[in-house]
């Protein structure tokens, strides 16, 4: 599965699953750029695989902000010349109960999830179809199937999932492939932040007893932005050990 010298787009790269999937595109000959809000770990991994042999830029934006991702985006085919596959990875949760949740959890989460997705799209897309070709992945989440405590995070990767549909739909005559992943627990710095009983409480959850690796989507992102995917569009692939298939909150 080669993206050897296509140009890579990956937002929420300063850690977690998302600096993966960037040095994992590097290592399989893409140029990347690098994302995060975070300039530290923008430049930390955008250094880690220059240092590898690969090609990277970092560049420090908020996808939520139209401005800014436009000036990313701008940037991005100054320097290499084209976007070829764009990777929406950058999300935030701000778990609570429903009728806990304030206007604020709502739409903070909603802007960089949902409406950061937009704009990250709205824009490449705009180059990729002067081109003919575009590969974007979206991250979503198993949650979106639904999960208590989660209606913002659930509504907004819900809506990633739909939006992919239909934008697999329109870009389809442009050569563009729209396609998402949704994820169950994985192991992040975040997981491991957790107290200890949480996360026996989700490993227990688990159909196949263990806890996912961010390589696992590193993976699947791979293939979605590979040639060999060319006929697959606006599709859904859960790489959540089975947790996608019962919604039961207990074994």
């Amino acid at each position: 599965m080669s993206v050897q010298d296509r140009v890579a787009l990956v937002t929420g790269s300063g850690g977690g699953i998302g600096e993966v999937v960037a040095k994992t595109l590097a290592q399989n000959g893409a140029r990347v750029v690098i994302n995060d809000i975070n300039e530290e770990n923008v430049m930390r991994v955008a250094e880690d695989i220059k240092n590898a042999g690969g090609e990277a830029l970092g560049f420090v934006a908020d996808i939520s902000q139209r401005q800014q991702v436009q000036m990313m985006i701008n940037r991005t085919v100054e320097r290499f010349g084209s976007i070829d596959i764009l990777v929406n990875n950058a999300g935030i949760a701000k778990d609570k109960g429903f009728l806990k949740m304030t206007e604020e959890d709502w739409d903070s989460v909603l802007n960089v999830n949902l409406k950061g997705m937009f704009n990250t799209c709205q824009a490449a897309i705009a180059h990729m179809r002067e081109r003919k070709y575009g590969r974007i992945i979206n991250i979503s989440s198993r949650a979106w199937l639904g999960w208590p405590g989660q209606a913002n995070y659930s509504a907004s990767k819900g809506g990633v999932v739909s939006l992919s549909r239909t934008l697999a739909l329109e870009m389809a005559k442009h050569k563009i492939t729209v396609n998402c992943i949704a994820p169950g627990i994985i192991r992040t710095p975040l997981f491991d932040m957790l107290k200890e009983e949480v996360q026996k409480n989700l490993l227990a959850l688990q159909p196949v007893g263990r806890i996912g690796e961010p390589e696992e989507i590193a993976y699947g992102v791979l293939f979605f932005a590979s040639d060999e995917s060319n006929y697959v569009t606006g599709q859904t692939i859960f790489i959540c050990g089975g947790k996608s298939i019962y919604s039961s909150l207990s074994v």
